[in-house]
């Protein structure tokens, strides 16, 4: 049988692993947290959103960070101090808005598809994971934000995407409890919410289940091609000053989020990702008043660049912002304080007596879009770059991923599959 490393437990890395067993591969998962799911895909913003497939490369984006560049709660944030690969990767970045339009038409396409897979996986594992399906409400209390919204409309629209535009009333409707000026917004039926944490957790035990073996608290500190003869895998428990110690596998996967580009520098490939952080607050609803006054559909302010998840009946998760600053991963008040006040200001009822900080990293590619497919050596695939979509893409990239790794294996001879492999293929993902 096929041997397969994936180096990475979080959503991407997980739904590659599930993905593989279903055809059939031996899988070995790598990831130096102790459980899955620690890092970025620990507490995001909850959204599976087609509705938010706009990439960022445009100049308005631009123009807003020079002119956040010096303001600490901006929603965008861009540390001026400069390193080559911040540099670098920013100008790559300027560069993809030649493909603003068709990227953004083919994210939309992705993110369409990804949704079948994702709940598929849920429900053939009878697994929940707080969701709600009850559309993304995109709401603007500036019109020039809102005409670009319904530019932005049509090209979701190429993409396969129906989004409705709404008025100040049917905001109202839709989600009584927010409070603002709206003129208008936008309302996607179609896209869903759910805790991202509860999903991978959930979807790696079946992967144990099943017969992967999950390397946990595994310091992957070199990767190595051999050609056709395989790729090793040097790792260390966590805390050990051992030596590392090679594994040898037919072939692997990168799914290692911002640590994608120091493993691809190992296997000859150049996978430009960029640490791009966002926070989040999680909102205990600890009163009957609380619980009343959260939303229960899912929001996106455009002018702020927050957004709303309701994560069963006590919990509002609320995430925003980009941060331009490396691989730092410290919570800053500054931050975080805007989405606790806007969490007042848009739901007066909701108390904030309760609020747990979290900040990830988004691995993010210059042109916004993931990195999904073969490396230079045959034996070498990548799924990762995902950005701040990781959530809304992870199942349609792992089914992509995983195909092209059984393309690319299906003349090497095969043997036959542990029998939980085998009804996990039987079944299909």
């Amino acid at each position: 049988m096929t041997s397969i490393a994936v180096i990475g437990a979080g959503i991407t890395g997980i739904t590659t692993a599930y993905k593989l067993l279903a055809r059939g591969f031996d899988v070995t998962v790598f990831d130096r947290q102790p459980y899955a799911a620690m890092e970025t895909s620990f507490a995001n913003g909850g959204q599976l959103s087609a509705s938010n497939a706009e990439v960022w490369n445009q100049p308005s984006t631009f123009l807003k960070g020079i002119k956040w560049m010096l303001t600490k709660d901006a929603p965008l944030l861009v540390d001026p101090k400069p390193s080559w690969h911040k540099l670098s990767w920013m100008a790559e970045f300027v560069l993809a808005a030649r493909n603003y339009e068709q990227n953004t038409i083919a994210t939309t396409k992705l993110a369409i598809q990804a949704r079948e897979h994702l709940l598929g996986m849920a429900e053939r594992e009878g697994f929940t994971f707080d969701v709600e399906k009850r559309g993304i409400l995109h709401v603007y209390e500036e019109k020039n934000e809102l005409a670009h919204a319904a530019r932005v409309n049509g090209l979701l629209a190429k993409g396969g995407l129906k989004r409705v535009a709404v008025g100040p009333e049917e905001i109202a409707a839709i989600e009584p409890t927010i409070r603002g000026n709206f003129v208008g917004g936008f309302f996607t039926e179609s896209d869903f919410t759910g805790d991202i944490h509860k999903y991978t957790r959930n979807l790696a035990e079946a992967c144990r289940r099943h017969g992967t073996r999950l390397r946990f608290s595994a310091d992957v500190t070199r990767l190595a091609s051999r050609g056709e003869s395989g790729v090793d895998v040097f790792s260390r428990r966590v805390g050990s000053k051992d030596a590392s110690s090679p594994e040898r596998f037919d072939a692997i996967v990168v799914c290692a989020g911002v640590a994608s580009r120091k493993f691809a520098r190992d296997l000859g490939d150049r996978v430009n990702v960029y640490p791009v952080k966002g926070y989040s607050i999680t909102v205990n609803l600890t009163d009957e008043e609380s619980r009343a006054g959260a939303p229960m559909v899912s929001l996106l302010d455009d002018h702020a660049k927050i957004v709303t998840s309701r994560l069963g009946a006590d919990r509002l998760r609320i995430a925003g912002t980009a941060e331009f600053a490396g691989e730092n991963r410290d919570i800053k008040d500054a931050r975080i304080r805007p989405l606790t006040e806007w969490c007042r200001k848009r739901f007066p009822a909701v108390s904030t007596s309760s609020v747990v900080p979290w900040a990830g990293l988004r691995p993010m590619m210059p042109n916004m879009m993931p990195k999904v497919g073969r490396g230079r050596q045959a034996n070498v695939f990548y799924n990762t770059g995902h950005g701040h979509l990781g959530w809304t893409l992870s199942a349609i990239t792992a089914e992509m991923v995983a195909g092209e790794v059984a393309a690319a294996k299906a003349r090497q001879p095969q043997r036959a599959a542990p029998e939980a492999q085998g009804t996990l293929a039987a079944h299909g993902a």
